[in-house]
């Protein structure tokens, strides 16, 4: 086996370890089920180190039917080896059966299931829309928080949204 054919390999296991300890999102049924299911990626590029693994050009982690998409994806280990947060960056995407969240940059810490989405923030369920600066939403307990973009940056400091009320097309 050649090394470069080594180096993929271990670039597509470490990726793979780092969904495992990512929680599923998603409805309760998709939540139960989406931890035993495949894990899939893809990236143009990928290398690691002794406390990162990185996956460059478009990008794409799913397991389920949950998917992170971005330019770039870096997952942080800490001193032990374990998978600490995952940054995703360029125009990111984060998918689940019921929303679509989109962003500049996102940042996912394990430890607690909160996932930070900054820069434009789009949130999508349904025909409902909630645009922002930075949406905190918890994998855990689908709560969401949205907040407008720091003062002085121009009409981007209030959130908005349009939302649908059951029924209405």
């Amino acid at each position: 086996m050649t090394s470069k054919t080594q180096y993929a390999r271990t670039v597509a296991a470490l990726a793979a370890l780092t969904l495992l300890a990512l929680p599923a999102v998603g409805d309760a049924q998709s939540a139960r089920g989406a931890s035993s299911q495949p894990i899939a990626f893809g990236a143009d590029d990928g290398e690691q180190t002794t406390d990162r693994i990185s996956l460059r050009g478009r990008a794409e982690i799913t397991q389920g039917q949950n998917r992170l998409r971005a330019e770039a994806i870096t997952a942080f280990r800490d001193a032990q080896g374990e998978f600490t947060r995952v940054e995703a960056t360029g125009t990111v995407y984060f998918v689940t059966p019921t929303q679509t969240m989109r962003g500049d940059r996102a940042v996912y810490t394990l430890s607690n299931g909160e996932l930070v989405v900054t820069g434009n923030v789009i949130l999508n369920q349904g025909k409902n829309v909630l645009t922002g600066g930075r949406l905190t939403y918890n994998v855990n307990t689908d709560a969401a928080t949205m907040s407008g973009a720091p003062r002085g940056q121009g009409a981007g400091s209030r959130i908005q949204g349009v939302f649908y009320p059951n029924g209405t097309n």
